[in-house]
């Protein structure tokens, strides 16, 4: 439901028309929400408890890549964590302090959930580095064991997020943590089998350091689009420059549209901000509900906020003729 409020002042006019589906615009439904977070404890303690059998395994075999997938899976288990609160936060309704609500913790935690990959590629690499040049033996047979088991948890934990990864930052980071955790056990599997059958100990550390490198692929992408999202950047596949062309032709009425702006509060909840010209003597309720008609079907816009100017927009001097007035 979309509603409109009207106040006039000396100089212009301003209509700000507000969609008011929550469970839109912050993302969310509770009913979705609650679901997610039930997802979320499953995959954590399952983690949490994997790693304890891959640190214990890790370092009783003498495993690296063991030992490194415990400790990244100790890195997940804390940013499952982080994403069960961040995904009870987002639910908060909005408050004084925060009139959006806390949907955008969800991109905060999958910030953070990027930035601790980073970390944990740093600490294979130094590991793998020693252990290339001061090799040590290694039980392939527990090894092999509890890779394996490892192997099986993580593909039960990655499907049981993966069915709204797509659409939910804080779950993709989720699972970008159990997808480098999957790859940790292949690695380990593959190396315990080089080791057990061929000797090659140098495969531990070597398999473990190609890990590290697809994980800072896959990294680096989550950071981009998180970082993205928290500097109001335009969200993807957008371009303001049809918006505009769009919105200038949805009513005659229309003049103009300037001063366009498009954000995501969070994954899924974009919003907009912009200045509408009409011609003289036009009425601007045709003009605001042709523009959230528009934003809302086209482009999945549903928090909108219109500003009218009655006759030329008056903040020609702070630029707003640089944002598409004609």
């Amino acid at each position: 439901m979309n509603t409109a409020h009207v106040h006039t002042h000396d100089h212009q006019q301003h209509d700000h028309a507000h969609g008011h589906d929550h469970d839109h615009a912050h993302g969310h439904g509770h009913d979705g929400a609650s679901g997610r977070e039930r997802k979320l404890i499953f995959a954590f303690v399952l983690t949490a408890a994997m790693m304890l059998v891959e640190m214990v395994g890790g370092f009783w075999s003498g495993s690296l890549a063991l030992v490194a997938d415990a400790g990244h899976m100790l890195i997940d288990a804390l940013a499952l964590l982080l994403a069960v609160a961040g995904a009870w936060f987002a639910r908060r309704p909005a408050d004084a302090r925060r009139s959006y609500g806390y949907g955008r913790l969800e991109v905060l935690a999958g910030f953070v959930n990027a930035l601790t990959q980073f970390a944990l590629v740093a600490f294979i690499a130094y590991e793998a580095a020693a252990r290339l040049f001061h090799p040590e033996p290694i039980l392939s047979g527990m090894m092999l064991v509890v890779a394996v088991i490892g192997l099986l948890v993580n593909l039960l934990v990655l499907r049981t997020l993966h069915g709204h990864a797509h659409d939910d930052i804080n779950l993709a980071g989720a699972t970008l943590h159990v997808l480098g955790d999957l790859l940790g056990s292949v690695a380990a599997v593959v190396a315990a089998l080089l080791v057990r059958w061929q000797g090659w100990n140098w495969a531990d550390p070597v398999l473990s350091l190609l890990v590290s490198l697809l994980i800072l692929n896959s990294a680096w992408r989550l950071l981009r689009r998180s970082a993205h999202i928290l500097l109001e950047g335009v969200p993807d596949g957008m371009d303001p420059g049809d918006v505009a062309a769009a919105l200038r032709q949805a009513d005659p009425s229309i003049r103009d549209i300037h001063h366009l702006h498009v954000w995501q509060l969070a994954s899924g909840s974009r919003m907009a901000t912009l200045h509408a010209e009409l011609h003289e003597g036009d009425h601007s309720g045709a003009a605001i509900s042709a523009i959230n008609s528009v934003l809302a079907e086209r482009f999945g816009i549903q928090h909108v906020t219109v500003q009218i100017d009655a006759g030329d927009c008056p903040d020609h001097e702070r630029g707003c003729a640089g944002h598409g007035h004609r």
